[in-house]
Formats: structure tokens, C-alpha cells, sequence
């Protein structure tokens, strides 16, 4: 393989950023703006996704690939569906207290599958609703969105979440009122607690912050010194909206670092330990990693050239500590572009030279797996797309090339109080 001008790797980013935008557009409804969670026939919407999507509408626009008016005509139908969609102890409502159920019917917006009342899975969408309300700054529509956007972020109950504890819950479900575990241990959270200390009416104590972080595990791993979190998307979602660039909490200022040159130590530390392949799985290498959560094989026990081999379906896993099947997350690496330019670059383009089958129409599948044997020899493949794994890589690459969302986030009142009453200062955040 050739060496390849920096005007190549600009091609190649910016296809596989409009392949992966392609997703949100096939998948979106646009009676509701509600977005499907995968490709498979009958896939419910997952508010995530839609949160990813507002996100990705002003790119679209910056990039040309939609007219303004069409991304703030879609934004504002996706603003006004949970604006209006009911809220209460229901067990077939959309939501309550201001969040949402992580799954909703994607036709009449309703909760299937008897899922959560998913903190988290609210706070990505309530990410996209400010990224809009950041970015849409005319009359007319525009203001209808800033108007929306900001009526639905005040109206979230922060302070019930907490159920009278220090730090949030995960979830909550009117069958069985809050889920018994929480957060513990760095991981994709941290938005989640800026945008709850940010709230204007129902925010979070501040002092919930710093009783997240006391869970943090500081370690050194593989000649890496890294705040641990296993799966890579934990480093990555926070980071799609917020620039860590530069500014710290209390946690990071006894450490030295920040929170993005913390993601930096994780990707060498995931490449390390492709790189050594403790388990001596197919493929792994400087160049094959990326394991987070995503698309298995299915749970099942084999023997697999002369190994007890163990596989998993859809899970989060992790490095080092696992758990880890062999499975890659094949858009990951190029998720890591506004961090380690190189190697995500490097990995990517190994990845598409000699397994071109992960990345079908311009988009990657969830998961990859070398070491189980597939029907043509070349290992397990997901079947379709996820949206999650498309709406993050759409973020992560205009991240890289713009600093688009980062822009409009520092712009956001509401992160920048958050960010605040989290303990973080310095950097942009410096008056």
C-alpha cells in the first residue's frame, strides 16, 4: 500500500462522514423526526440516535449535503414531536419527568419493550436539542427551535433523578420505580452531570459531581497512565459535544492532565493491547483494534483451532480488563480522528484495504469478528448498521476538521454553567 497525501485522506474522511450522515437520513421519520435505532426491519427509535441527529443537522448544512431550511424544518418537527408527546407514570408514555424512555415505537412515539426511563439516553438527545438551539440563530423556524429546545432542557427534573442521593441513577421504570445501580467509575457520564449542574430549574447539587468522581479508578496500564474506563465509546460521547481541550476539574488538576489527553492514553492503550493480543485473537494488531460497545456474535461457547472460545452478542466490552471476544467495533478507530490523526487514519485505511466487507455503502457495521469463523472464511460480520455508531462518527470527523460542535457548545450558556458548577476552569473557559 502506497503512502497517501493528506488531499487522499481528506477524500477518504470526508465519503465515509457523508456514508455514515446517509444513515440518519434513510432511517429518520419525517412525520416525528424519531430515528431508528438499527437498520433491521422493525427497529424501534432510540432517543440517542435522535439525539446524534440533531447533532449531525447543522453539519449537514455546513456541508452542504441539506438546504438550511430542510435542517431546521426537521429539527423543529423532532422538537415539537417531544414537546407534545406525553409525559407521565404511564407505562405507555414517552416520558416523565422531563426524560424519556430509551426505546420509542418509531410510528407513535410510545415506549416498547418495556425499556428505562434512560438518564443518559435523555442526556444525548437533550445534547442535540442545545446543539440546535446553538446553531439555529435566525427568525421565523430558527426561533421556534431555540424557543422548543430551551423549554424542553428547563423542564427535566434533575433533582428527582438523584431519588435523595449524592450522585444520579440510571434509570427508572414505573413498573418498578428507580433501577438499583448507578454510576460508579469514569465513563460517558460526564455530560450527563454537566447538563444536569447546568439546569436553570431542577439542577443538580454540585456537590453530585464530585461524588461521581470519587468512583474513578487512576491507573497504569500497558505503559499507559489513563483514568479507566474499558469500552472506547466511554471516551468518546462526552467528548462529541463538549471540548475537553484544555480545562479542568478537581479531579484532573491533581492529575496533571485533562480529560482529552486522557482519551488520547486510552487509544494507545487500546493499540497496545491489540498490539500484544494477550487472548491471541484473529486480526488484532497497531491497526485492528477498537473493542467498545457494539453488535457480537451471539452468546456461545466453542472450540475454535484447539481454544475454548467464548462469544457475546450485543455488550459493551473493554480493554484490558475485557470483557473482549475478538470483537472490534470497525468504525471506532476513525471515531478517534480528533485525537490520534495517525492511527486512526492507519487503522482505518488497513481495515478497508483488507476486510472491505465492514464498511458497505460508505457505512461501517457494528462488529467484526476474525476469530470466529464465518460462512466465506473471513469471520463474522454485523448484519446492517447502527445508529449510534453512525451519528457518533459523523460528530467525531467534523470534530476533526471543524471543531463544529465544540463551537457551538462553548457557546451554550447552559455548559458553560455546568462546566462551572462541575468544578472545571481554565482553557476557553478562562474569562
Amino acid at each position: 500500500m502506497g503512502e497517501h497525501t493528506d488531499h487522499d485522506d481528506d477524500a477518504l474522511i470526508d465519503r465515509l462522514q457523508r456514508g455514515a450522515f446517509s444513515y440518519i437520513e434513510k432511517y429518520v421519520n419525517h412525520e416525528n423526526g424519531l430515528v431508528a435505532d438499527t437498520s433491521r426491519d422493525g427497529s424501534p427509535c432510540s432517543i440517542a440516535v435522535v439525539g446524534f441527529a440533531l447533532s449531525c443537522y447543522p453539519i449537514a448544512v455546513e456541508n452542504g449535503w441539506m438546504t438550511r431550511e430542510a435542517g431546521a424544518a426537521l429539527t423543529l418537527t423532532t422538537l415539537r414531536f417531544f414537546e407534545a408527546s406525553p409525559q407521565s407514570e404511564q407505562p405507555d408514555a414517552t416520558g416523565f419527568k422531563g426524560f424519556y424512555y430509551h426505546f420509542l415505537d418509531m410510528k407513535t412515539g410510545r415506549r416498547v419493550w418495556q425499556c428505562e426511563l434512560s438518564l443518559i439516553d435523555t442526556t444525548l438527545l437533550l445534547a442535540g436539542m442545545l446543539t440546535a438551539f446553538s446553531y439555529f440563530d435566525g427568525d421565523g423556524a430558527e426561533a421556534n427551535i431555540r424557543e422548543l429546545a430551551d423549554a424542553l432542557y428547563r423542564r427535566v427534573d434533575w433533582q428527582w433523578a438523584q431519588d435523595g442521593f449524592e450522585t444520579v441513577a440510571q434509570g427508572w421504570k414505573p413498573e418498578c420505580g428507580f433501577l438499583h445501580y448507578g454510576w460508579e467509575g469514569y465513563n460517558e457520564a460526564t455530560i450527563l452531570y454537566i447538563l444536569g449542574l447546568g439546569s436553570p430549574t431542577h439542577p443538580l447539587a454540585a456537590k453530585s459531581f464530585g461524588g461521581w468522581t470519587m468512583t474513578y479508578q487512576w491507573e497504569n496500564l500497558l505503559g499507559s497512565d489513563v483514568l479507566y474506563s474499558g469500552p472506547l465509546f466511554t471516551h468518546l460521547f462526552s467528548h462529541a459535544w463538549i471540548d475537553f481541550r484544555g480545562i479542568r476539574d478537581d479531579f484532573m488538576r491533581r492529575s496533571g492532565g485533562d480529560y482529552f489527553e486522557n482519551t488520547k492514553a486510552t487509544v494507545a492503550l487500546h493499540r497496545e493491547y491489540a498490539a500484544r493480543n494477550p487472548n491471541n485473537y484473529e486480526g488484532y494488531g497497531r491497526d485492528f483494534w477498537g473493542i467498545t460497545a457494539g453488535d457480537g456474535p451471539g452468546y456461545r461457547d466453542m472450540r475454535v483451532d484447539g481454544r475454548d472460545r467464548r462469544f457475546f452478542g450485543y455488550m459493551s466490552r473493554g480493554a484490558p480488563y475485557g470483557p473482549d471476544d475478538g470483537t472490534i467495533a470497525p468504525w471506532a478507530m476513525l471515531a478517534t480522528l480528533p485525537f490520534t490523526r495517525d492511527a486512526a487514519l492507519s487503522g482505518t485505511r488497513h481495515l478497508l484495504a483488507s476486510y472491505p466487507q465492514v464498511c458497505k455503502e460508505d457505512r461501517f457495521a457494528s462488529g467484526f469478528n476474525l476469530t470466529l469463523p464465518g460462512d466465506d472464511g473471513e469471520g463474522w460480520l454485523s448484519d446492517g448498521w447502527y445508529g449510534l455508531d453512525q451519528g457518533l462518527l459523523v460528530m467525531m470527523i467534523e470534530n476533526a476538521k471543524s471543531g463544529l460542535n465544540w463551537k457551538l457548545l462553548r457557546g451554550c450558556p447552559y455548559v458553560i454553567s455546568g462546566l462551572k458548577r462541575a468544578g472545571f476552569d481554565g482553557g476557553w473557559l478562562s474569562p
